[in-house]
């Protein structure tokens, strides 16, 4: 019924899960954690929104230029998804490495202002995305350590929500800049900068620090083990759970198209223009801010799988829409609600179902690996889709993708089926 089963290894949650059961309420590091991320995502968003048309319109990038940038600006973060979940394992301090990440990622915002190249751009990208990659893993292992494994889904759904708030947020404040800015795109990343050391300061100050304590229910609360080795890092490749999740993401990310693509596509197929590019984010992240909650309650409840799955098909549906339906005042409200579904149903879902797979010794870098398998997966995405958007044109790029989504979510759908023929 789960993306895995409910059995589990040694140590992977069942003390916590037998001392405190499955209660309702949201550990506070969840909310501290998530404020930072709305935080951090306004700051993030905020760029985000304004640089597909900032590259292919101010600058004059091709599609294949843009793929490119945006490849870098999600497969850097994969790869250091793996450094940064290693180390965080191995010193045992998860907030430390998270704020490294978010320190880089705002360090890097000014240099957006200097930035005029494709390489100058994309080393700037790339740093930025190592932090990111840096602080991803550590900062879900603080989420999913702190919650029962029952209520997994719910937690990262509540700690979504309060990210994509920021998301809402981003692309509103960069719409109002840039309509109240002479020099509108250099506000916006002079701003962003701004918010994003906001973000850090509240995680130094109001996240617990320090070594990551084990277990209240362990004796002594501390287990005076060795620092975690890559080689016991590696090893949990041989947990099958574990590379079906790593494999089947890396599948579905294949054919997931990026964000701005999708925005780019729904802004000429329903014809809006410029100057309300930046909300097109918005719609998104309003959809993802009112089902996150109810998305991972419901997969706590029902089973991962099939709400991991059923995000996927409302995907399909988006590129379906955004192929064959006419340019209806309906056709962007419908994609972008069947996009914010899509990530309700997946974002949160897919870290809560690791809960009961890796052991919590090795949480971030278990956490690092289905990441960085999904992320690199989309990085490869962004690349062939911009070329094959350059070569044949964008309709037939959309229609490849969502064959090869059908395809890989049937895949997806028998590896990640349960013994027993349950959901």
């Amino acid at each position: 019924m789960y993306l895995t089963d409910r059995s589990a290894p040694a140590g992977a949650d069942t003390a916590r899960g037998r001392g405190r059961g499955p209660g309702r309420a949201v550990a506070p590091v969840v909310l501290v954690l998530g404020t930072v991320s709305l935080i951090t995502d306004v700051s993030s968003e905020m760029v985000t929104a304004v640089l597909p048309l900032y590259l292919v319109s101010r600058l004059g990038f091709s599609p294949l230029g843009f793929g490119a940038l945006d490849g870098v600006y999600n497969g850097v973060s994969a790869l250091v998804q793996l450094t940064g979940g290693h180390l965080a394992d191995r010193v045992r301090n998860h907030k430390l490495m998270a704020g490294l990440g978010y320190g880089l990622s705002a360090l890097c915002k000014p240099l957006l202002l200097l930035a005029g190249s494709l390489g100058t751009l994309g080393t700037v990208l790339a740093l930025e995305r190592t932090g990111k990659g840096l602080r991803t893993a550590p900062r879900d292992a603080m989420i999913s350590l702190s919650t029962p494994a029952a209520n997994q889904g719910r937690a990262f759904g509540v700690h979504r929500a309060m990210d994509t708030t920021g998301a809402m947020l981003g692309p509103l404040a960069a719409f109002l800049i840039l309509r109240a800015a002479a020099d509108g795109y250099d506000a916006v990343f002079g701003v962003s900068a701004c918010v994003a050391v906001l973000g850090v300061l509240v995680l130094v100050l109001f996240v617990p620090g320090g070594r990551r304590a084990a277990p209240a229910d362990a004796p002594g609360g501390t287990d005076g083990r060795p620092p975690v080795r890559v080689r016991e890092a590696l090893a949990l490749l041989r947990l099958p759970r574990l590379r079906a999740l790593a494999g089947c993401a890396a599948l579905l990310g294949l054919t997931t198209v990026s964000d701005a693509f999708v925005y780019l596509l729904l802004q000429r197929r329903a014809g809006i223009a410029e100057q309300w590019f930046t909300l097109l984010p918005l719609g998104t992240a309003a959809v993802f801010l009112l089902l996150a909650v109810p998305a991972g309650a419901l997969a706590d409840r029902i089973g991962r799988r099939t709400v991991f799955l059923a995000g996927h098909l409302g995907l399909l549906i988006a590129y379906a829409l955004l192929l064959w339906a006419p340019a209806t005042p309906v056709l962007a409200p419908a994609v972008l609600a069947l996009h914010g579904t899509f990530y309700a149903a997946t974002d949160g879902v897919l870290p809560a179902a690791l809960a009961g797979v890796v052991p919590e010794e090795l949480r971030a870098s278990g956490l690092a690996i289905v990441g960085t398998s999904q992320a690199l997966a989309r990085f490869c995405c962004s690349l062939a889709f911009g070329a094959a958007w350059t070569v044949w044109g964008d309709g037939p790029a959309l229609a490849g993708s969502a064959v090869g989504l059908l395809v890989c979510a049937a895949v997806a759908g028998l590896v990640l089926r349960p013994a027993g023929g349950t959901r």
